[in-house]
């Protein structure tokens, strides 16, 4: 196939996601890429102004407000965790990494899509949120997911539908944005890449517009349910990934 269409059909399918769900667009648009063969160096770069573009078209479209109270935890963690990923990434083993996650989203998704009426988790508190926001910003210059640990949280959390899009939009807003600054600071991104950012915002945001529509008419055990099925997905295309290496 083409290069272009990879680029493009990666975008686009990521948009819809990320309309839908408020995250998800590395995991699906990345999957995509990598299949097509394309520079992975180049792939991570693209994830990460790919997810904070489509994050400010669902901003745009489907306001649920900041919800502060159960945002700020969240973000301090990631502040802490996007430098500290930054200076794992160079003696990070990207297999087992990814073999260790893949296999948690997995299980631990599964199981709770198998059982509905699974109990909350109600300690931790504020600690807790801030230790996942960590993670989440770890993960953002490692892989571009930074939505993965906040997403399982909010689940586990038991939020409504509106405080789940809520945090997962402004925390990927917010801590993708810092990362593509990161990469600009650091200058992986340069302006040969900006012909296939416009190509790749141009793909993307249709298909956001319409996924952020879907999202207004989901129910809330309609919305989980398939955040858990999108966290399954991202936990098989990790092992996918690991086989293949």
């Amino acid at each position: 196939m083409n290069e272009l269409w990879v680029w493009i059909i990666g975008a686009a399918v990521g948009g819809l996601v990320q309309g839908i769900s408020g995250f998800a667009f590395a995991m699906v648009a990345v999957s995509v890429w990598t299949l097509g063969g394309l520079d992975p160096r180049v792939v991570s770069v693209m994830a990460v102004f790919g997810g904070v573009t489509g994050q400010i078209i669902s901003a745009i479209r489907v306001r649920r407000g900041w919800h502060l109270a159960i945002l700020w935890p969240f973000v301090f963690g990631s502040a802490i965790g996007i430098p500290l990923g930054t200076r794992l990434l160079p003696y990070l083993d990207p297999n087992r990494f990814k073999l260790v996650l893949g296999s948690l989203l997995v299980v631990c998704c599964s199981a709770m899509l198998a059982s509905s009426r699974l109990p909350h988790i109600r300690r931790g508190g504020k600690a807790a949120d801030a230790a996942v926001g960590l993670l989440g910003g770890v993960m953002s210059p490692l892989s571009g997911f930074s939505g993965l640990a906040p997403a399982l949280w909010a689940t586990v959390r038991g939020y409504s539908k509106d405080e789940h899009r809520a945090v997962l939009q402004n925390f990927n807003l917010i801590v993708l944005s810092a990362t593509f600054l990161s990469l600009v600071w650091s200058g992986r991104v340069h302006s040969e890449m900006l012909p296939r950012m416009a190509i790749i915002a141009a793909a993307l945001i249709p298909p956001s517009i319409y996924g952020s529509k879907i999202y207004v008419g989901m129910s809330p055990t309609a919305f989980r349910t398939g955040v858990l099925w999108l966290l399954v997905g991202a936990g098989v295309v990790m092992l996918a990934a690991v086989l293949r290496a």
